[in-house]
């Protein structure tokens, strides 16, 4: 699709005029208008606004002219999963697991292969397979051939051991010592839970990205501790399998 029709759909999906788009991204409406007929296309920085106010990638707004991946896992990237930065700009580099609010969440490749074959191995596709498949390709990645420059200064490893340091120090029965944290997507691990009063309540953002693992339970049985937390919270509950019938046991502000 050609960038003046991807510019004129986004502007009557939001329902905005020519001269409310113009405002919103500080140009004229005569500048909408010949972007629209094809005679120019947005600069670079406005270009970021409408990516911004439209909720989509720069690469959308061109017409997807590249076939973009995750520098760091290799997954294709799509608007719905490309990361952002803080200031809720497109990172066009990253999928949103494996980069979040400014940090990187891998530091350690068999940690990233560990999680990915999970959800790459099928009844065509074995776990050797994927493993093999991300050995060879992972590499060849721009995050992994510049990893010192780019989040090797060990910050976020530090952050990740601190929290595990703080789960661990909870003492919750059943629970066993957790040693590793994972990036997990808030809409796979977005659980709902019963509150004493009856009402239900979800506690994540399904399009942030949190640290978590998921533990067997000491005593045994088929439930799991799920365990998950970021800069501002920790939260564990126990749950059986594929999430169901979850319970929260703690939900502790840091």
């Amino acid at each position: 699709m050609e960038t003046k029709t991807v510019l004129l759909e986004l502007r009557t999906k939001h329902g905005l005029s020519q001269d409310q788009l113009a405002e919103k991204v500080f140009v004229t409406r005569q500048a909408v208008s010949r972007w629209e007929t094809g005679e120019t296309v947005p600069n670079t920085e406005t270009l970021k606004l409408l990516s911004r106010l439209y909720d989509v990638s720069i690469n959308t707004l061109l017409g997807s002219p590249m076939k973009l991946i995750c520098q760091c896992c290799g997954m294709p990237l799509e608007d719905c999963n490309i990361s952002k930065e803080k200031d809720g700009c497109f990172n066009e580099h990253y999928c949103k697991w494996c980069y979040a609010d400014g940090e990187y969440m891998y530091s350690d490749m068999d940690d990233l292969i560990d999680v990915c074959v999970k959800h790459m191995a099928n009844d065509q596709f074995s776990e050797e397979d994927a493993r093999r498949y991300l050995r060879d390709t992972l590499p060849k990645l721009d995050y992994w051939k510049r990893y010192q420059e780019l989040g090797g200064d060990g910050h976020f490893e530090a952050f990740k051991q601190t929290l595990i340091d703080e789960i661990n120090e909870l003492h919750i029965d059943g629970m066993p010592k957790l040693t590793k944290l994972n990036a997990l997507v808030g809409s796979y691990v977005n659980l709902e839970y019963r509150l004493p009063n009856g009402n239900m309540v979800k506690f994540l953002d399904d399009q942030a990205t949190y640290l978590g693992n998921q533990l067997e339970c000491e005593f045994g049985g088929d439930r799991c501790f799920g365990v998950l937390a970021n800069m501002e919270f920790i939260l564990i509950c126990t749950y059986e399998e594929n999430g169901v019938n979850p319970e929260l046991v703690i939900y502790k502000k840091r």
